[in-house]
């Protein structure tokens, strides 16, 4: 199935200045709302703390909730809206853990009973995680996404050339920035399920580097005298009803997700949406353009030591 004519020949090399500096200010945009921020937002599974998560039989006013658990010790406890607002489920996210606080649970329940009544409210889950884990499990997290870009390159660079892998390894980077950036923008917390997201996207997005680099190679091959940027930009035309209707596809059973999965996928779909788009335009804008400035440097660079 084509959705596009094969004979299309947009000029994406041409257009790649443009493409690298909306990427700058893309980059820009996430580090300074991470720098504001202080930091990533992380979720319960790598600070550490207790989650508890509350339904109620009518949606209930945020405020209230926290000016009634103020009652306890928990200064430093947040209240959000979980899932649908249909549904009136609330999370109480409490940076200390069960040890800290004993019958925690316990205590949130009593002080519902006497604000609301018992037939109001359902405690539907408790998680805790202690902060030695959440600190450990933080850094097993961000080691396997490290771990998966380094095996992203070794495999290209033995597959193709060292100089595809750079380029893709470079592209992959810049998506995980920009997906981390968009959770920072929407201030999103960082658990395991957004972690298994991002190694997700590394995949996806390195799967369509793939499908191009393979193509620019093929395309070498058989026009061996024509210059590399017009090579590159042959193989993305030919390789871009493939992509557009991959992502395309991918994207619909995503945004499905998002609105239909329920709140307990829901930051998980929000990364995919966010890396599925970024991934394609980075294997269309970044990973292939860059093969060119590969070739630039190594040739001012022999032209330096003659």
């Amino acid at each position: 199935m084509q959705f596009i004519k094969q004979d299309i020949n947009f000029d994406f090399i041409g257009n790649a200045r443009l493409a690298w500096i909306l990427s700058v200010v893309l980059i820009l945009i996430s580090a300074v709302s991470m720098i504001v921020k202080g930091g990533p937002k992380y979720g319960i599974d790598f600070a550490g703390g207790t989650l508890i998560q509350v339904q109620f039989t009518k949606q209930m006013d945020v405020e209230k909730i926290r000016e009634i658990i103020s009652g306890i010790d928990l200064s430093s406890s947040s209240v959000q809206p979980f899932g649908d607002k249909t549904e009136n489920e609330y999370l109480i996210s409490i940076n200390k853990t069960a040890e800290d606080l004993q019958g925690l649970s316990e205590k949130i329940k009593d002080i519902f009973d006497e604000s609301f009544g018992a037939e109001t409210f359902e405690i539907r889950r408790v998680e805790m995680v202690g902060p030695k884990v959440g600190a450990d499990l933080r850094q097993k997290g961000f080691m396997a996404v490290i771990c998966s870009l380094l095996g992203m390159l070794v495999y290209i660079w033995w597959r193709f050339e060292f100089k595809f892998g750079v380029g893709a390894i470079l592209a992959l980077t810049h998506d995980v920035i920009i997906t981390l950036g968009a959770l920072s923008l929407a201030n999103k917390a960082i658990d395991l399920p957004i972690i298994a997201a991002v190694l997700t996207v590394v995949g996806y997005s390195v799967n369509d580097t793939i499908i191009v680099s393979d193509r620019i190679r093929e395309n070498r091959r058989r026009m061996g005298r024509e210059k590399l940027d017009k090579v590159i930009n042959i193989s993305i035309n030919q390789t871009l009803s493939r992509t557009i209707i991959t992502s395309f596809t991918t994207l619909l059973v995503v945004v499905a997700l998002f609105f239909f999965g329920g709140g307990v996928i829901h930051d998980f779909a929000f990364t995919l949406m966010v890396g599925v788009v970024v991934g394609t335009y980075s294997s269309i804008f970044i990973a292939s353009p860059l093969l060119i400035l590969w070739e630039k440097l190594l040739h001012d660079s022999k032209s330096h030591r003659k």
